[in-house]
């Protein structure tokens, strides 16, 4: 019986020293990140058998095991990823929106700047301290253009330098998480009972660091080693072998750059977007509102351009030239050809373009367009719509568009399947810069203008449009009478007929152009007339009724040039409140606002995104630490329950120790 009860106590001695001894590593890892509570699960020793009775035989801990809860490990990793996500998109965009605000305040400061020296032109054409201010406030505005292009520039390359550095943090967990699947498994073979459980929290841990940087799934064999899933299911780590990430050039843009998984077998593309985590958010940020807004500033900026340029060419500068470009040509041969992007791929020759048609129609989004070996399928990235684009009437390698630009083949000849993706907006802002030096080239003098007859006694109205080439339309309105005259009556109830001549000699010599229109309708005549190169036209509209054939409405067209004439000037600085953008509905001031809202909009939205992630990441930590978590007062409690065992089994082989001694004294 003694020896019954020393092996008891002996063993509950040894259970309790367990005991003791996990409640101390509970304690001391209390501050460790990742750590999973672990407790000694004892059991007692099978009964010796004695006269028909089992006399217990003491106890012995049989497993010392995590309180590892999986179902609320696998939601905290959940919600850590997406936490990593929402987190990094926010902080991105609040940067964005940063920038956007200042440079927002900065280039509308410019161009109110730039108008009001353009209306101090238009009171004063010939002051030439105006003309000076004009164009140096005009550099200013292209310089603010180019800086907020280099800023966007910068977030760009430094997004890049970001993913990059994931990807190097994600090979470098994917080859820590091999060497302890390597390690398990050496535990193993050892034939051990327990389990490695230190090594299993250490995995634990990485595996929820590289949740941080995307989504992951696990699955564990029955030899505990893991299989980790990346993204929709990408393999990273196969039990002892890891897989790494890196990053490459992007196609057909260099700068987007992609993902890569490497193997020894070698490389498979990830789909960045899909992997989850803080790398979608990073990819998400770079290729969808760095590259929105780069794209609302480069429409700007060609908006912009186009529209000073365009109101420059209609007018006459101080030596009665035609107005020069203020800013650099919209479409430029440097500025068509890098709106297109041609994909390495790519086995054909085709040098090619994007001339802007239309900038009042441009989007903002990017486009793709392949060869099918007879037509080009261009793709809207926005929307996913598909469009054949069919050879302008003229030919000569020009495709047209809905959009304000068309595709124009410079050179080589296409393959079956070369693709390329079209920006058309592209570049506008980092191009952009003040071409006219001169104040004397600002062209605040128009060159024609017309004149109704005092007679008139209608509506009607006869307008200049679109001058194309100043010097001449003066040029050509210089007769003996330097002038020419539109007279416009109606013929029959609901026709109009119309004349134009040169009023040195009129009718019944041949007019320079003739025809009708009806009732509620327009007609715009080219001047001077085919065959001939228009350098204007004229459009005459409203109800011109006159009074018969004998009194006709009269306008008269003229030469109006001169150092006091502010009449393009004024149109110039009108083009300030002009709706130009989006379809025709919004001025440049708005489209500014507009692009700079939205980015605000996106970072207001991202920032409740990730309060949210991280209220949800919070309660799904406190959920798994309430039962992983290692809780001091309730380890204090176990310290004392399993040190007062230890003096209770201390105590009982003392007592079996004095039975043993008495026996022996007997039986001397």
């Amino acid at each position: 019986m003694s020896i019954n009860l020393y092996q008891s106590g002996v063993s509950g001695l040894l259970s309790a020293q367990q005991q003791l001894g996990t409640t101390g590593h509970n304690i001391a890892n209390v501050n460790t990140e990742g750590y999973t509570r672990q407790r000694a699960e004892q059991a007692a020793v099978a009964g010796n058998a004695n006269n028909g009775n089992f006399i217990g035989a003491g106890t012995y801990v049989q497993d010392i095991t995590r309180l590892y809860d999986q179902f609320s490990y696998k939601e905290q990793l959940l919600n850590k990823s997406n936490l990593g996500n929402a987190d990094s998109i926010s902080t991105d965009l609040n940067q964005l929106n940063q920038i956007m605000s200042f440079s927002n305040e900065a280039i509308g400061g410019s161009i109110d700047r730039f108008y009001q020296a353009a209306n101090g032109i238009a009171d004063n054409p010939s002051d030439m301290g105006l003309r000076n201010i004009a164009l140096s406030q005009a550099e200013v505005l292209a310089k603010d253009f180019n800086s907020l292009n280099d800023n966007l520039d910068q977030l760009e390359k430094s997004t890049n330098g970001e993913i990059e550095q994931m990807a190097n943090k994600i090979s470098q967990i994917s080859l820590n998480l091999a060497k302890i699947n390597e390690q398990i498994l050496d535990s193993k073979n050892l034939d051990q009972t327990g389990q490695p459980n230190d090594l299993l929290d250490k995995r634990d841990q990485l595996v929820s660091q590289l949740g941080e940087y995307t989504s992951v799934n696990t699955i564990e064999d029955s030899n505990g080693v893991m299989t980790v899933m990346i993204g929709n299911g990408a393999t990273l780590v196969a039990g002892t072998t890891a897989l790494t990430v890196s990053v490459q050039a992007g196609d057909p843009d260099p700068l987007q750059t992609k993902l890569q998984l490497n193997s020894r077998n070698g490389s498979v593309a990830l789909e960045g977007a899909k992997l989850g985590g803080a790398i979608a958010a990073k990819i998400e940020y770079r290729d969808e509102h760095v590259a929105k807004a780069r794209s609302e500033l480069n429409r700007l900026a060609m908006s912009v351009s186009q529209t000073l340029n365009q109101t420059q060419a209609q007018g006459l500068d101080l030596n009665g030239k035609q107005g020069l470009d203020i800013f650099t040509d919209i479409n430029s041969t440097s500025l068509q050809n890098s709106r297109v992007l041609a994909s390495s791929k790519n086995s054909g020759s085709v040098q090619s373009g994007i001339k802007i048609t239309d900038i009042s129609l441009v989007p903002t989004n990017e486009f793709t367009l392949k060869y099918d070996g007879s037509d080009y399928i261009m793709t809207n990235e926005l929307n996913g719509s598909k469009t054949t684009l069919a050879e302008s009437s003229l030919g000569s390698g020009v495709y047209p568009s809905d959009f304000g630009f068309e595709f124009t083949l410079n050179s080589g000849t296409p393959n079956v399947n070369d693709s390329f993706t079209l920006r058309p907006t592209e570049n506008s802002a980092a191009l952009m810069h003040l071409t006219l030096n001169d104040p004397k080239g600002i062209a605040a003098s128009s060159a024609i203008s017309v004149a109704a007859n005092d007679n008139n006694v209608s509506n009607g109205t006869v307008n200049i449009v679109n001058v194309t080439n100043p010097e001449i339309a003066r040029a050509f309105t210089e007769g003996s009478n330097a002038k020419l005259t539109v007279d416009v009556y109606e013929s029959v109830p609901g026709t109009f007929e119309y004349r134009v001549y040169d009023a040195a000699n009129p009718p019944p010599a041949a007019p320079l152009a003739n025809g009708s229109f009806a009732a509620g309708a327009s007609v715009v005549i080219d001047m001077p007339p085919l065959p001939a190169t228009a350098a204007f036209q004229i459009d005459i509209a409203g109800l011109p009724v006159g009074q018969g054939p004998f009194a006709r409405e009269k306008f008269t067209i003229s030469d109006v040039f001169g150092s006091g004439n502010a009449s393009n000037a004024s149109i110039m600085a009108a083009t300030q409140e002009q709706q130009i953008l989006g379809g025709g509905k919004q001025t440049f001031n708005q489209a500014l606002a507009t692009a700079t809202a939205n980015v605000g909009s996106n970072a207001s939205s991202a920032e409740f995104v990730a309060d949210t992630a991280q209220a949800l990441y919070t309660q799904a930590y406190n959920r798994n630490q309430s039962k992983s978590g290692v809780n001091l007062d309730e380890e204090a409690a176990n310290l004392l329950k399993y040190q007062q065992a230890y003096q209770a089994s201390s105590q009982i082989i003392s007592v079996a120790n004095t039975i043993f001694d008495t026996l022996l004294a007997a039986t001397r």
